[in-house]
């Protein structure tokens, strides 16, 4: 690890991870970016990337920044994921991904797509019907929490805890901050419970996802004990990002109502829409990698050893690559957003959150004319940008 960075390197005492950093991140974002192609933390020791370039590049060389060492700052979070698909490097990265490749490719999601536009449909229905409520419960958390338990497969009755156990899991990835702490005993009963799946795995339904993660350890192609991991990675991603995705679409359409009148006037550009809307609110704010040699950024040397964060907020903000960044426009060709990743470690469901959003967007457009939105409130966790609370009203074509 390196020691303090040599005279003429940038550093910051400013923690990423305090709460009103936590709550209005972009300014801080924006110095760290002004302040060099790589800023030293002297708080958590380790190297900040909050420029889209250095970001990118450092996603798509997977060889020199590492993850098998963990993704989080808190080391008892990392041992525990450790060998899952956020946590692993290759050949075993590579043989973890194979196992639900074809599920969660564009043809494997085709299968799900009816149920899932039905689904989306249903909602927006009686959500009209509902008029005013909080669309973090009742839109944002419902949607995804009954497409993904099904698509696990999870007993009936066994749903209760995941959304705490989703949020909880990515607060771990943070350093040994009270949000750190207290998440790690929910974590802990989160690992409990795939326990008991690991004793009995015809608990889960036949056909789905995570029957499949037990029948690939059946026939060889994942150790066992890999598989409760596995499951713990693909429940945490398949929640929260989706929750905190549907949440700031909602919020920023309120807020930017001409912007919801464009996707109105052209579903065909939802997909774009969606991806400014990754874009511009990112779920994933950042995650840690490991140098595995000396990378010179610049006039900066960082060392074999070292920590760094990337800050896909940021980068996904950055006006050297961007134009007027902080404004959202649906009409912007945003596809090339770090979100999600990028490389191998890209996110492996997006395609279903893709296929979640897209669906109850569309739905949305078809019957809503506006969103009336409240004030919202801010939900704090180490990684995930998101929102506890937001009152909503949807004004429905016909009452226009």
């Amino acid at each position: 690890m390196s020691p303090l960075p040599s005279a003429g390197v940038a550093a910051t005492d400013i923690d990423p991870f305090e709460d009103s950093v936590l709550l209005e991140p972009y300014d801080v974002y924006r110095s760290w970016r002004d302040a060099g192609p790589a800023v030293w933390s002297t708080r958590h020791q380790l190297w900040i990337l909050a420029r889209f370039d250095e970001v990118k590049e450092a996603l798509l060389d997977h060889e020199t920044y590492r993850s098998g060492k963990g993704v989080g700052l808190y080391p008892a979070a990392n041992s525990a994921l450790e060998g899952t698909v956020l946590a692993s490097d290759p050949p075993y990265h590579t043989r973890l991904r194979r196992v639900l490749a074809e599920r969660m490719s564009p043809r494997g999601l085709r299968a799900l797509q009816d149920d899932v536009e039905a689904s989306a449909a249903s909602l927006v229905d009686s959500l009209i019907e509902e008029r005013t409520f909080d669309a973090v419960p009742a839109l944002a958390q419902k949607f995804p929490l009954t497409v993904v338990a099904k698509l696990i497969g999870l007993p009936d009755g066994d749903q209760g805890q995941l959304l705490e156990w989703a949020d909880c899991g990515f607060n771990t990835f943070g350093p040994g901050n009270e949000r750190t702490v207290r998440s790690m005993v929910k974590f802990g009963e989160m690992f409990e419970y795939i326990a008991t799946l690991d004793a009995d795995p015809g608990k889960l339904r036949p056909g789905s996802m995570g029957r499949e993660i037990y029948e690939a350890a059946e026939r060889g192609e994942i150790r066992f004990d890999q598989c409760g991991r596995l499951m713990a990675a693909y429940l945490m991603a398949g929640l929260d990002t989706t929750i905190s995705s549907i949440t700031n679409a909602v919020h920023l359409f309120g807020t930017f109502p001409d912007q919801w009148d464009v996707v109105r006037a052209d579903p065909a550009r939802i997909p774009h829409a969606y991806n400014e809307i990754l874009r511009i609110e990112s779920p994933v704010q950042a995650f840690r990698r490991t140098l595995a040699r000396d990378v010179r950024l610049g006039d900066v040397l960082m060392r074999e050893g070292d920590a760094v964060l990337l800050l896909y907020g940021s980068a996904n903000r950055d006006e050297r690559h961007w134009d007027e960044p902080d404004r959202f426009d649906v009409r912007r060709r945003a596809g090339d957003h770090l979100a999600l990743g990028f490389g191998i470690h890209n996110c492996a469901g997006q395609g279903l959150a893709r296929l979640e959003a897209h669906a109850l967007i569309a739905a949305l457009a078809g019957k809503v004319a506006r969103f009336d939105v409240g004030t919202p409130h801010r939900h704090l966790n180490n990684v995930i940008r998101s929102i506890e609370s937001l009152p909503l009203s949807l004004v429905a074509e016909r009452s226009r």
